[in-house]
């Protein structure tokens, strides 16, 4: 990632307290290309307010050091709705991913570098600063429509080297199209015996630099996630987090439900 592929923004939202500023940064991985869904899911609204701006919404709620929002290029119009949030208290750095079908393991490789360029080129140790130490790094999605401040903070209140969502997987079966609708008849879980861990997650921040060799194209996190003892993770179930956004059907049934605008 060449830094000109970085650009900085500064954004606050209105109810921002920055006494409470805490010691770490924020990752929001939304350079997919929606594929399977034909549309960016970045743009479909929550509440009137698109989902890449939500995310950033409940992200700047914690009072982190900054933000790191990975889109993908030739997408204006999803920086676009990250400018609209910029204002002079919060540091949010929009970086362009440049391949972004590579895979998400390329998303976090480049967001991780970002995250490292701000964190040595700011002054942490000022007294007159209002920064401190990028201790964690929250890494999030967008998709995940139902995430709420109840789980962010309980990974954050996480005291291990990482703390890490687990939740199951779900999937549509039976759908039929009656009078416009989409009628589920059936949701399943997978039947692993161990439920899906994974994002969103708190890690400490020099192991996620640690780590950042060993992540590469569609490789992310979770290989390296696994091979941690149970002293040095912990986890927080959250069955509402098994609800993304992959495919039509899934959006359909998420609008049906009121999770996202129709």
């Amino acid at each position: 990632m060449k830094k000109s592929d970085s650009t900085s923004n500064s954004a606050a939202i209105s109810n921002q307290n920055l006494e409470q500023q805490t010691n770490h940064g924020i990752i929001i991985l939304a350079s997919g290309l929606s594929r399977r869904l034909g549309q960016a899911k970045q743009l479909l609204c929550k509440n009137g307010v698109p989902l890449i701006s939500h995310m950033i919404r409940l992200a700047a709620s914690t009072n982190p050091q900054v933000i790191i929002v990975v889109i993908p290029k030739n997408k204006a119009s999803i920086a676009s709705e990250i400018a609209k949030l910029s204002d002079t208290h919060l540091h949010i750095e929009t970086v362009i991913n440049q391949t972004p079908e590579t895979g998400m393991g390329h998303s976090l490789y480049v967001a991780i570098e970002a995250l490292t360029y701000f964190v040595s080129n700011k002054n942490f140790n000022d007294k007159n600063s209002n920064h401190k130490t990028v201790e964690r790094v929250l890494i999030m999605g967008v998709d995940q429509v139902l995430l709420d401040m109840e789980h962010v903070n309980g990974l954050l209140a996480g005291k291990y080297l990482v703390a890490a969502s687990a939740y199951e997987p779900w999937q549509l079966l039976d759908k039929l199209a009656k009078n416009g609708h989409i009628e589920r008849k059936a949701e399943v879980k997978n039947e692993a015996k161990n439920p899906i861990v994974g994002l969103p997650l708190v890690i400490d921040y020099q192991l996620l630099k640690q780590w950042q060799f060993h992540i590469r194209g569609d490789k992310g996190l979770r290989h390296l996630i696994r091979a941690l003892s149970p002293s040095e993770i912990s986890t927080v179930f959250n069955k509402q987090l098994s609800y993304d956004i992959d495919t039509p059907e899934q959006l359909a049934y998420a609008r049906q439900q009121g999770w996202v605008d129709k």
